[in-house]
């Protein structure tokens, strides 16, 4: 009998180490660098540690997918750290990855928390003060997203505040400790934590057309329409960050050849550009690139917060003009 190894796809590991080192270095050094008495190196930390955090982020991805390890505790113990470090713990890792698995599934935007309804029902200057912040690049909608985790598992049960304490907890004192070696490297690591949800809500922002489902059940979704394999794919866009030098889309880890993604939901990171290859060729029917959509998304940033759809993907020309984007589906807050 064959034993198994440790890594899902042997031709991956190099791969599977490589990504998970270099997150994990960034990671780590950024954070002795925004702790030096230098602004050269704050800055420069600063950038390191927002990159270490996007990819830690989207390795949560992978393992919810099970895709790095042979065995699925294995993924999922990976998949608790790196929530971990991207503050997205509070919430049970096994309901982010159900979330996010729903989401392939039903072929919906499954969220928790319908946050257009309550900036709608909030106070004139509490909707309008995170309409000001998402003019000024702030992700407040995020940052919202986030409470709304947190303040869910304090509503529950003993054991899930007990265990979200523990959390807030292991947290805080990981920030104290930080502030006490160097104050300044709050501030750095707050910068850096706001750009990686600004690239992570950038890259959610333009790969689906789908409806929205909010709900806190796990049973299936309502069928008031055909979604089926090619509905996924019709509303499924692949946003890369350049067509011509496809290394630029390691910056994500990948993860804007979300076509290739749906179509093979298992196959790791490394290997989508080829399957997009292989599946697609030169078709660029849903691709869109960086160019067409940096400007809808300076444009939109105000208008999709509180638009009902994601608007319309036109078949040529200026195609993401009227791309509203989807916002507030992020996967590291998925409950």
């Amino acid at each position: 009998m064959k034993k198994a190894t440790l890594f899902r796809y042997s031709n991956g590991a190099i791969y599977s180490l490589a990504g998970l080192a270099y997150g994990i270095f960034s990671y780590a050094a950024g954070l002795l660098l925004i702790t030096r008495q230098s602004l050269l190196a704050n800055a420069v930390g600063t950038l390191l540690l927002a990159h270490g955090l996007v990819i830690c982020a989207y390795f949560i991805h992978e393992f919810a997918h099970g895709s790095v390890f042979t065995k699925m505790p294995h993924n999922d113990k990976g998949g608790e750290i790196m929530a971990w470090i991207t503050g997205a713990c509070f919430a049970s890792y096994r309901g982010l990855k159900e979330k996010h698995l729903r989401h392939h599934a039903d072929r919906l935007d499954v969220t928790t928390f319908d946050y257009r309804e309550i900036l709608r029902r909030a106070p004139g200057w509490a909707r309008y003060g995170v309409l000001a912040l998402e003019w000024a690049y702030i992700p407040a909608v995020e940052i919202l997203m986030h409470a709304l985790v947190i303040i869910a598992q304090y509503k529950g049960d003993a054991a899930m505040r007990r265990r979200v304490s523990i959390l807030m907890l292991s947290r805080v004192g990981f920030f104290a400790v930080l502030g006490f070696i160097a104050p300044q490297a709050l501030l750095c690591y707050a910068i850096a934590y706001l750009m990686m949800l600004q690239v992570l809500r950038y890259m959610d922002a333009y790969q689906h057309t789908f409806d929205v489902y909010v709900t806190s059940s796990l049973a299936p979704a309502p069928v008031e329409k055909k979604r089926d394999r090619a509905y996924e794919h019709a509303n499924t866009y692949s946003n890369v960050l350049s067509l011509s030098n496809p290394l630029l889309n390691l910056l994500t880890l990948n993860f804007a050849y979300h076509n290739a993604h749906h179509a093979r939901p298992a196959v790791p990171w490394h290997e989508l550009p080829a399957l997009h290859k292989t599946l697609y060729g030169t078709d660029r029917t849903q691709v869109l690139t960086a160019r067409e959509l940096f400007a809808s998304y300076h444009r939109n940033r105000v208008k999709r917060v509180l638009a009902d759809d994601y608007g319309e993907v036109h078949a040529d020309g200026d195609r993401a003009h009227d791309f509203l984007g989807a916002i507030g589906v992020s996967f590291l807050t998925a409950v």
